[in-house]
């Protein structure tokens, strides 16, 4: 089956663009989830997965690539979400949900007029078969803007994500660095759309990051790992999804729990079974 797999890889071009986006969401997910997981974000990236639904749905309407109309709903929300909460005494899971709550009833509204033209399943749970040279490529920029802003900025980011306080003390911008951060997050899950779609996207962004977390002590092991276990995810949910005829976005997420759920009882270090052993 496997053998059969590559054969049908490297005769049918639809099936090399699912596989070559499969691995690179699955690698720039796997890197920013990092900081999603480590900063205590993960509501956010539901909230930022949840929110470009209007604009997948105008995308639509309009004729173009949901790629722009969700990054730009994405962003606001993000923007929305930052500005409530710096502005008033409401906590950041509160803005976080009336932001996330009023995109999403906006989205499932815009849906309603277009559906027409809008298959609501692939928008939901994504469908990698589909993907298009276009969105491989734009899925390829996005990638390599993600990777170089986090490999040039490195350093910032580390700090300002462990020890925020010292950071500002150091004199580095803060604020500005937390927004850099929220519009990649933006930028891995629209690009993420296609692969998993809406509802699911928040699983591959922090499952691997999770997952990761729990087999390193260092920033960038922790990166490295949740990288490869994004890339391995979408490898073999593809794999699966195609040669079993099934929705490609919920097996890559199953794919990416069922190696959770054994990291988190064998894991040498924190994993719950040693810890019984011990």
């Amino acid at each position: 089956m496997i053998s059969q797999f590559i054969s049908d890889v490297m005769e049918f071009s639809f099936l090399q663009r699912a596989l070559v986006t499969s691995i690179v969401i699955g690698v720039i997910c796997g890197v920013i989830g990092c900081f999603i997981v480590l900063r205590g974000l993960s509501l956010m990236g539901d909230a930022i997965s949840h929110a470009v639904l209007p604009g997948v749905a105008i995308s639509y309407m309009l004729g173009i690539n949901f790629f722009y109309g969700a990054a730009l709903f994405g962003l606001l929300a993000a923007l929305g979400i930052g500005f409530i909460n710096q502005n008033s005494n409401i906590k950041n899971d509160s803005a976080i949900g009336i932001v996330f709550s009023a995109f999403l009833a906006l989205g499932v509204l815009l849906v309603a007029k277009a559906q027409s033209t809008i298959d609501l399943t692939e928008v939901l749970f994504g469908n990698v078969l589909t993907v298009k040279g276009e969105d491989r490529t734009l899925t390829l920029i996005v990638a390599a803007i993600v990777l170089i802003i986090v490999i040039v900025f490195y350093k910032e980011f580390l700090l300002s994500t462990f020890d925020s306080t010292m950071a500002a003390a150091s004199g580095l911008p803060v604020k500005f660095i937390h927004y850099t951060i929220m519009v990649l997050l933006t930028l891995a899950t629209v690009a993420s759309l296609q692969t998993v779609g809406v509802i699911l996207v928040v699983s591959l962004l922090i499952t691997p990051a999770a997952t990761a977390y729990l087999l390193a002590d260092r920033l960038s092991t922790m990166i490295v790992i949740s990288s490869f276990i994004g890339a391995l995810s979408a490898v073999i949910g593809l794999f699966l999804s195609f040669s079993y005829n099934l929705p490609s976005g919920v097996v890559i997420v199953l794919v990416i729990t069922g190696i959770f759920i054994i990291t988190f009882f064998l894991a040498p270090k924190e994993g719950l079974l040693w810890k019984l052993v011990r």
